[in-house]
């Protein structure tokens, strides 16, 4: 038997841009996304992530981030925790409609652009629970992106409108958590 050094070569196939949802109670749905985003540099995709809400404290991944450059950049545009807005019947402070506008209207920008091959919205349903961000207008640019572009919108409570519209949405659930037994957050694990 004779063997070739030749590799068969893959058929190329035209990327389709995922609609990726990760949401639920539980713990994950952003260290979900950050492993997304890791496989997708490895694959040479060029990846942003957008926060929503994290922008007043210090997480892990912004220096983890750093040796991914350029292929990958976080970008903390929130105001950090957030009054809870429409979700808890009352006026949204007035520095989170900014910071969440402000990361919406970057985001958008950066969609059109066809720069990245994936932008992770981190927290983005959170925004939209809380009233800072309007469903339609989210739906209404998800479904005019770029054919390309793989898109990750992560955080509690997605409104049935995003979940229609994803072609992937994972329900993180909470079973335990080690703060039930008065165990404050961990570097390295929650930030």
């Amino acid at each position: 038997m004779v063997q070739s050094n030749e590799t068969p070569t893959e058929e190329k196939k035209e990327r389709v841009g995922l609609i990726i949802v990760n949401t639920g109670k539980g713990k994950g749905k952003t260290t979900a996304a950050l492993g997304l985003a890791l496989r997708a540099v490895g694959q040479g995709f060029k990846v942003l992530m957008v926060q929503f809400i994290k922008g007043t404290w210090h997480y892990g991944e912004l220096d983890s981030v750093k040796k991914l450059n350029p292929n990958f950049t976080i970008m903390p545009m929130g105001a950090g925790f957030t009054n809870m807005g429409a979700r808890e019947h009352k006026e949204p402070d007035p520095k989170d409609v900014r910071a969440s506008a402000n990361a919406w209207n970057f985001a958008k920008e950066k969609i059109a652009s066809r720069e990245y091959d994936m932008i992770i919205l981190d927290e983005i349903n959170n925004s939209i629970d809380y009233g800072l961000i309007p469903v339609d207008e989210v739906i209404e640019t998800l479904k005019e992106k770029p054919k390309r572009l793989h898109l990750v919108l992560t955080g509690r409570n997605a409104h049935p409108k995003i979940i229609e519209l994803a072609d992937l949405v994972t329900e993180m659930k909470a079973i335990k958590h080690p703060y039930q037994k008065g165990v404050k957050a961990q570097r390295g694990v929650e930030f």
